[in-house]
């Protein structure tokens, strides 16, 4: 097991990693100062129950007054309905301010979690305990939310955890499609401020079936060094945390469009990675090898291109309102070179003329 601090300007608190390591929740709750909370809710998705609730609740139960939510699996259950729900089984059990919330799952039920952590009774203690791949990047920082139909993540709240709890054996019982999301964000991690890093994937990673053991846990511990580093400089998000959107701009527009779900969230910002690439081109008038990229992301099985059926016009307007923007004029994350990328605004021309396919 490894164990590290993330850092943020309000906070500090610890990341634990490693195989096996839910066996030693009680342990962790203790060492955080949390062995006397008055209830826990552990709220998890349909899905990630069948799989480990009952393990993480055999391993609470002994010490602690614990009850715990079900909710939809996928992007839909990040809605005020849900939400709602959520907040009233927490009042229904009698959580009070000493309660505590556990996120049991992927990057949806970190999000909800959280957020209803933040807000019940105007803040109460929450734990991460991520499920996926993808969750590694979500699980650390503190940004939680719920979506809106006009847009991603657009009803939240900073609220960092008490700690995050990586147990990287559950990453076993994953889908290729599920693995593939959260190695987007690895990928991403390593694009935007790690040349080192990017060049280790490159070489010892060629597919996804190397995405076990030692090799995942050094790519899991990577990603979230590099998430933790700008968290550190910026927790709020008024500058250089922008950079971690890299991809997000078109990618979230793709998500939005197509319907929370249809596509997964790795796929899309994958898209919009290979968008921000080709953008940086002509922006800045340099050669990134594009074209290399496109081949080292069908290495890996994800798509490459905005799915035919979706409306430039209906992409653009979305990018407008992407948090980044201002005034309508849109903002987004461009990369010099691998490791330095910058957020900047762009030409509406532009990204209509690569949209249209009229630069290959």
């Amino acid at each position: 097991m490894e164990k590290f601090q993330i850092k943020t300007k309000s906070k500090e608190y610890p990341l634990f990693i490693g195989s096996g390591i839910i066996a030693e929740l009680q342990t962790f709750l203790h060492e955080i100062k949390l062995n006397k909370v008055s209830k826990i809710l552990v709220i998890t998705d349909e899905s990630v129950s069948n799989l480990y609730l009952e393990r993480v609740l055999s391993v609470l139960q002994s010490l602690y007054s614990v009850t715990s939510v079900i909710i939809p699996n996928g992007e839909k259950a990040k809605s005020i309905d849900v939400y709602y729900q959520c907040q009233t089984k927490a009042l229904e059990e009698k959580l009070d301010r000493a309660s505590l919330i556990i996120a049991l799952g992927g990057g949806v039920v970190g999000d909800l979690a959280g957020f209803v952590a933040a807000t019940f009774m105007r803040g109460i203690p929450f734990i991460q305990i991520p499920t996926t791949l993808l969750a590694h990047d979500s699980a650390v920082g503190g940004k939680v939310a719920i979506n809106h139909p006009l847009g991603k993540n657009m009803i939240g709240a900073f609220h960092q955890p008490e700690a995050v709890i990586y147990d990287s054996s559950f990453i076993a019982t994953l889908s290729e499609k599920e693995l593939r999301s959260g190695f987007a964000e690895v990928i991403k991690h390593a694009l935007i401020k790690d040349r080192e890093f990017y060049n280790w994937l490159t070489q010892e990673v060629s597919s996804l079936d190397d995405l076990t053991g030692e090799k995942l846990q050094y790519a899991v511990q990577k990603g979230i060094e590099i998430k933790a580093s700008v968290v550190y400089e910026d927790e709020l998000e008024k500058g250089i945390r922008a950079i971690l959107n890299f991809g997000h701009t078109l990618g979230h527009a793709i998500e939005a469009e197509l319907g929370y779900g249809e596509i997964t969230h790795g796929d899309a910002i994958a898209i919009g990675m290979l968008y921000a690439i080709k953008v940086s081109e002509r922006v800045y008038g340099i050669d990134l090898s594009y074209h290399s990229f496109v081949s080292l992301f069908k290495r890996y099985g994800f798509p490459t291109r905005v799915p035919r059926q979706l409306s430039n016009d209906s992409l653009i307007d979305r990018m407008k309102r992407d948090k980044k923007s201002t005034a309508s004029k849109i903002r987004m994350v461009l990369i010099r070179e691998i490791g330095l990328v910058e957020v900047r605004e762009v030409d509406e021309a532009i990204l209509r003329l690569i949209l249209d396919g009229e630069e290959e």
